[in-house]
């Protein structure tokens, strides 16, 4: 048997860590993760770096910054652009690679969208995943690409991804350790066509925990792939809590398939996902880029992150502290006792830090972080426990939120002369993060055409960086 922990990621598309029973939603199904949860480690405060899906994953699978790594925005299509044929994580070492150089098997079953979909790079063995083809559905057939080569399939993609996953589990060399990765993508828009015995289910919930009438005052609301949903809010949300759902029963496929194959007790388990959502919180559809100017609100930049190893772990936790993607990164490799020791990786400047002592300890961690910051090209946060400062450079407009006394962030005090010292000590904060990690080249305040500035959405592109 090998003698490194096994490693299982669930990196899911759109799931918000307000869809999550072990969250608090009381009207949503998730047993399989509510049982991670309680068995296993639940951070109440993570964070993805960049609120949309291409960053996000960049930034755990690099352990970097979207300031560092150069990714920016989601990896869409656009004319006249080769996103497909460029090497975009070619200047870092990302996460399946490290742990493939010292001795796992690597697996990616599902959604990449870091480069091309249907020839994924990054240190994997084998992957079966998405394909490019969009705008798609959940449901029927598709064209999935396994190891490079086209394969037709029907079916809810939750369940073919699932399948797929059992099967590596299966047939893996047992003699080596495994870096599994399963990339679901069910609570990603179209909200619709998920499996109608859990749509039917929540269309008689309420839904009352979600608020409801709430507007975004700060900005205008990006309807170019979400106006439908608005005029049908309640069916949009039975669907979204339908796929959470769907996700959840895949999941306990996957950890029953670990009891069968007697690797329960020997694998790290880690949910989490790329970025949070809003369903009509604030009025949004959507994540980051739900609005215009692009938004910072907790819904989309709130994370699930569950760990679990029975084995191994001091259970029933529920950690306070703010961690995000980076700090995973950290932690994943200081578990499975791989060092970022080669001169490659040396010079990578990681802003994140471990919180593996908290995986078997109650005890808070030491010298952690007070403040969690993130990005979105020129947009960049940070707040505490009770503060929340949006900056948008170079010329604003900016925010600052009283969390405890606004949790809805919808009274902007940036202007009110009793903030300023507030202020200017969180901006030298954030500046100071950023001017010892932002790469000169990459860094977010470089990139062209960003929404803020040409008033639509549009597809942010790394090769355009002063």
């Amino acid at each position: 048997m090998p003698e490194k922990p096994n490693i299982l990621l669930f990196l899911t598309d759109d799931h918000a860590q307000w869809a999550n029973g072990a969250y608090g939603n009381r009207e949503i199904l998730t047993p399989n993760l509510d049982s991670l949860a309680e068995t296993g480690i639940l951070m109440e405060n993570a964070y993805t770096p960049t609120p949309v899906c291409s960053p996000g994953r960049a930034c755990l699978l690099t352990g970097r910054f979207s300031s560092q790594h150069g990714i920016h925005d989601y990896l869409g299509s656009a004319p006249g652009v080769d996103v497909d044929g460029y090497p975009w994580l070619a200047d870092e070492t990302v996460l399946p690679e490290i742990l493939h150089d010292a001795g796992y098997t690597t697996y990616l079953s599902g959604k990449w969208h870091l480069g091309s979909e249907n020839d994924p790079q990054g240190g994997f063995d084998h992957t079966f995943v998405h394909g490019n083809e969009y705008p798609f559905s959940h449901n029927g057939p598709r064209t999935f690409y396994e190891d490079g080569q086209p394969v037709n399939m029907k079916g809810y993609k939750t369940r073919i991804f699932t399948d797929k996953a059992i099967q590596y589990l299966r047939e893996r060399d047992p003699e080596k350790p495994f870096y599994l990765q399963v990339g679901y993508i069910a609570t990603h828009n179209p909200w619709e066509g998920h499996p109608e015995r859990l749509a039917e289910h929540y269309r008689k919930c309420t839904f009352e925990e979600l608020p409801s009438g709430e507007t975004y005052p700060f900005g205008i609301q990006n309807l170019e792939s979400t106006f439908k949903y608005r005029l049908d809010p309640h069916e949009s949300r039975a669907q979204y809590y339908a796929a959470v759902t769907q996700i959840d029963e895949g999941v306990g496929q996957i950890l029953d398939e670990l009891e069968a194959l007697g690797l329960r007790e020997d694998t790290l388990i880690i949910y989490t996902s790329d970025h949070g959502l809003n369903c009509g919180q604030h009025g949004i559809w959507g994540k980051g880029n739900g609005t215009l100017p692009l938004n910072m609100v907790e819904e989309s930049v709130r994370i699930p992150m569950i760990l679990n190893n029975p084995s191994h772990f001091l259970a029933k936790q529920r950690r306070a502290e703010f961690v995000d993607h980076t700090d995973l990164f950290q932690t994943i490799l200081e578990y499975a006792e791989v060092p970022l020791d080669s001169a490659f990786r040396a010079d990578r400047n990681y802003p994140g830090h471990s919180f593996s002592s908290a995986l078997t300890h109650t005890a808070p961690l030491e010298s952690w972080k007070e403040e969690q910051i993130g990005e979105y090209g020129d947009v960049r946060m940070i707040r505490d426990t009770r503060y929340k400062l949006v900056r948008r450079y170079p010329n604003g407009p900016n925010e600052l939120f009283d969390l405890q006394k606004d949790p809805r962030e919808m009274v902007n005090g940036f202007d009110d002369p009793e903030n300023q010292a507030i202020i200017e000590d969180l901006t030298q904060k954030l500046d100071a993060f950023f001017e010892k990690y932002a790469d000169p080249v990459k860094n977010g305040l470089n990139v062209k055409n960003l929404p803020l500035h040409n008033g639509r959405e549009s597809w942010r592109d790394p090769r355009n960086l002063h």
